[in-house]
């Protein structure tokens, strides 16, 4: 029996499919199993993650879990979750980021804090680990799908940052690998997609997609404050998104073959990816 938790999510249920078709028994873990909608053949339970006590049934008789733990919000819960975990599971592979610092004492209440604090619990708790380091996701431009629908055209800031984007289905199937494998031990896979792309090309790869044009259009930098901020992430969250962005100007995301090490197919194109996508931008 094999645990997905975030289940209901991006990763969460191309990992439950991936599962599923490798006959392996799979037991989905989602705060609202009535609304869940995943493929027959998974044990959809209930439980949350911020409250072990709630996941007693969830890890009966698990081998191993596709760990996808709620950044920041829940790092109240993380020392007690993670020991809950470790104490009925064998093998934990974890969702972290790309860029996540070695250092223990990063500071706490940050993405990349919260990411290398469930590092350093995980790696002290007893459990076999595997940690997944993925680049950004390609879903992430869907921030833009509200403007490509209404106008045609993307107004944001930093149209020459790159990235190595990564379809959420590449993830899932590492993570699969990793949970179903042995040899995947102690490693921290860095995980992007095959090339990396400026803003501006991924602006035009979805135009290509859904077969209109789409363009770009540069605003200053602090005009993208607002906008999130109104979609609920903290200040200093968005302070540090920006300054990623900016920083991606002059130092891309990297690019790495781990997808195709792990999984023996290459990662999935950005163009890909937004073809996958056309109907969430039309």
């Amino acid at each position: 029996m094999f645990l997905v938790t975030g289940a209901t999510g991006n990763v969460g249920r191309h990992a439950v499919s991936a599962l599923l078709k490798e006959g392996a028994g799979v037991r989905a873990l989602t705060r609202d199993p009535g609304s869940a909608r995943l493929p027959d053949g998974a044990e959809v339970v209930g439980g949350d993650l911020t409250d072990p006590g709630s996941l007693k049934a969830a890890l009966d008789g698990v081998e191993a879990v596709l760990l996808v733990w709620p950044t920041v919000s829940g790092d109240h819960a993380a020392s007690e979750t993670v020991a809950a975990i470790a104490a009925r599971v064998r093998r934990i592979v974890y969702l972290s980021a790309r860029g996540v610092p070695e250092d223990r004492e990063t500071r706490q209440g940050s993405i990349m804090g919260s990411h290398a604090r469930m590092e350093h619990l995980i790696e002290d708790s007893g459990a076999e680990w595997t940690f997944l380091r993925p680049s950004g996701f390609a879903t992430n431009t869907l921030q833009w799908a509200g403007q490509i629908r209404e106008t045609g055209t993307v107004r944001w800031a930093y149209g020459q940052a790159r990235r190595s984007l990564i379809h959420e289905r590449d993830i899932a199937a590492v993570g699969v690998r990793a949970m179903l494998e042995d040899g995947h031990a102690g490693a921290k896979h860095v995980l992007t997609g095959p090339r990396s792309l400026t803003q501006v090309e991924q602006v035009a790869a979805i135009g290509e997609a859904i077969g209109r044009p789409v363009h770009w259009e540069e605003v200053p930098p602090a005009s993208l404050r607002e906008p999130m901020l109104a979609a609920g992430l903290p200040p200093e969250m968005v302070d540090a998104i920006i300054a990623g962005q900016a920083a991606l100007v002059t130092s891309p995301e990297p690019v790495t073959t781990t997808v195709e090490d792990v999984t023996g197919a290459p990662a999935t194109t950005f163009h890909q990816w937004a073809r996958d996508h056309a109907h969430d931008f039309r």
